[in-house]
């Protein structure tokens, strides 16, 4: 009867020892793919703010000031991978920060993908921004995906301090592209192109979906933002800010 209880206990022991290694072991991995991932969202957030800030810093070729003062949300996709043979395609991740009292709110987590067939080879990287002009542009975002040309009204955005907006075209779209590739800037007519929410980089980093980040009623205020993802709505706020 003794030996039975001691195989008993120390069986018992064993397991609540195991359970206990098992349970400090998954915890620590999951504050190290917590601590993963917060890192690689301060590091888009870095990348989008510093391509804009290049770009806004180059006034005859940059996006217009009125123009960004309309916006209602902006895109920035920095290093957007192109690379085919025959068929190509494309893909990379980015940010998009839209506006609110004072200045711009916390940027929610994109990807961004496209296909196209032709004769092609080899490799490009390309900075993308979008400009979405009114509130059906950004709802339009927030489904399972969003494609430009398809479901949203695209237009290539005019370039420069006395670039014209008055036409038509450019009035009534909803988005306005452009790309920055081997230095040159300039609005591109986006078609086919594919974006959709990262959701698992969204409720990793704010325990929100891209839609309650974009448009729920508690917007995450500036000291509520993880420091590392604040770069980038700053750096919008240098350039457009509404009274």
């Amino acid at each position: 009867m003794k030996r039975l209880f001691k195989r008993t206990f120390f069986f018992s022991l064993s397991m609540a020892v195991l359970f206990s290694v098992c349970a400090s072991t998954g915890a620590q991995t999951s504050r190290e793919r917590s601590t993963k991932k917060a890192r690689a969202a301060a590091d888009q957030s870095a990348k989008a703010a510093r391509v804009f800030e290049q770009i806004m810093g180059t006034r005859e070729k940059s996006i217009p000031g009125d123009l960004l003062d309309r916006a209602e949300a902006v895109a920035v996709f920095p290093g957007v991978i192109k690379a085919g043979f025959i068929v190509g395609g494309r893909g990379g991740s980015g940010v998009i920060s839209r506006r609110v009292a004072g200045g711009w709110g916390a940027p929610a987590f994109f990807d961004l993908a496209g296909g196209s067939i032709g004769l092609q080879i080899g490799a490009s990287s390309t900075d993308f921004i979008l400009l979405f002009m009114n509130e059906h542009a950004v709802e339009s975002l927030l489904g399972d995906k969003f494609e430009i040309g398809a479901e949203g009204s695209a237009a290539a955005g005019p370039v420069g301090r006395s670039a014209s907006a008055s036409t038509d075209a450019r009035l009534n779209a909803q988005i306005l592209s452009y790309s920055r590739s081997k230095g040159a800037f300039a609005g591109l007519e986006l078609k086919g192109v594919v974006i959709k929410p990262d959701n698992e980089d969204n409720l990793q980093v704010y325990g929100m979906t891209a839609r309650d980040i974009l448009t729920g009623a508690n917007k995450i205020a500036m000291d509520k933002m993880p420091e590392g993802v604040r770069v980038f709505p700053l750096i919008l706020s240098r350039y457009s800010r509404r009274r």
